[in-house]
C-alpha cells in the first residue's frame, strides 16, 4: 500500500514538506471524509494534517491511501505492510488522532516521534480546538513531553546547581 494522493494548498511562503512554523504542533487526524475524526488508524483511507498554534490552526495537507482494510477487524493475509507507509507519510506530525490503533502500529508511530491519541468521533474543528486550548493553557504532562521532544515546548528547568 502506498499513499496515492497528497493534497496540499499552494502557498509561496510554506510547503507541506516543510517543518511546522515555530510554536506550532503538526496534527494528523484519521478520517473517512476529511470532515471528522471517524476512522481507525489501520483502516483510515485519509488523514487530514493541520498545524495548530495557540492562536488557531491551518490546513497543511490531506493524504489518501488505497487498499485499506474494511475496519471490521479482519485483516488481509496478502503479506502487504499497510502500517509503515502510513506512518512514513505522516512523518513530521507530532500528534495522531484516531478512533483506535493497534499496538504494533502505535509502536511504529512512536518510533517516528508521532504521539498516537485514541479519541471519540468528533468533527475535525472540535479536535483542533481542543489541541489549541491545551496549547494556550498549561498543557498536560504527556503533551509537554511531546512538545519538548518536537522542539516546540519550553525546555524543562534544570534544578541542578552549577
Amino acid at each position: 500500500m502506498t499513499a496515492v494522493r497528497r493534497l496540499s494548498l499552494v502557498d509561496t511562503d510554506a510547503a507541506a514538506d516543510a517543518a511546522p512554523p515555530p510554536g506550532a504542533v503538526r496534527v494528523a487526524i484519521a478520517s473517512t471524509d476529511l470532515k471528522a475524526l471517524n476512522a481507525h488508524f489501520g483502516s483510515a483511507p485519509k488523514f487530514a494534517v493541520y498545524d495548530v498554534t495557540p492562536s488557531g490552526w491551518s490546513f497543511v495537507e490531506a493524504v489518501e491511501f488505497e487498499g485499506n482494510t474494511d475496519g471490521g477487524g479482519s485483516h488481509r493475509s496478502d503479506g502487504d505492510d499497510r502500517i509503515t507507509p502510513k506512518v512514513d507519510a505522516l512523518a513530521g506530525c507530532h500528534l495522531l488522532f484516531c478512533l483506535a490503533i493497534g499496538g504494533p502500529a502505535a509502536a511504529k508511530a512512536v518510533a517516528q516521534r508521532i504521539h498516537p491519541i485514541k479519541a471519540q468521533q468528533a468533527p475535525i474543528d472540535e479536535v483542533l480546538e481542543k489541541v489549541r486550548v491545551m496549547l494556550t493553557g498549561t498543557p498536560p504532562p504527556w503533551l509537554r513531553k511531546v512538545l519538548q521532544a518536537a522542539g516546540v515546548g519550553a525546555p524543562r528547568p534544570d534544578f541542578e546547581d552549577d
